[in-house]
């Protein structure tokens, strides 16, 4: 059941989105989507275009590797640095290395997978996971961009 986005404030007055997703490949564009609106509100957002890279990867990710139905929690969270974003799923084992690899760890460019967390690990400012109560936490931070000022003609 998908309980659409929520806007909270949480103890630093900085706005929080936490959305139940879907446990079906159609999370990864909301997912997307979601991402895009939250940054777009910032005066000093997050560069959207890797954050909804990197979100797509994290729910893929969740999608293909948790089983059942249970929704993925999609975790926004606006930080005076840049922002912070959750994927939450019900399998409680770690999503692989989240440090950054070395050569020989590189993945193999034939194969179809395997290059979601090393986009992860060069894209953002930090990576991690972390256990829940209910699985695992898998995030990412990105930093703050200034606006693009334009020019008045």
């Amino acid at each position: 059941m998908w309980n659409g986005p929520r806007a909270l404030y949480e103890l630093t007055g900085l706005p929080t989105w936490r959305v139940e997703l879907p446990h079906t490949a159609a999370a990864v564009p909301v997912a997307r989507s979601l991402v895009r609106t939250a940054l777009a509100e910032l005066e000093h957002g997050a560069d959207c275009d890797t954050a909804e890279l990197l979100t797509a990867e994290l729910v893929a990710n969740a999608v293909e590797h948790s089983s059942g139905d249970a929704p993925i929690e999609l975790v926004v969270e606006v930080l005076p640095t840049g922002c912070q974003v959750e994927v939450h799923d019900r399998n409680p084992e770690p999503p692989g290395d989240m440090s950054f690899p070395g050569p020989a760890e590189e993945p193999d460019p034939w194969l179809e997978h395997g290059r979601g967390l090393l986009l992860i690990r060069t894209l953002s400012l930090s990576c991690g996971h972390r256990p829940t109560d209910s699985g695992k936490a898998v995030w990412f931070t990105l930093p703050a961009i200034p606006q693009q000022r334009h020019p008045t003609a």
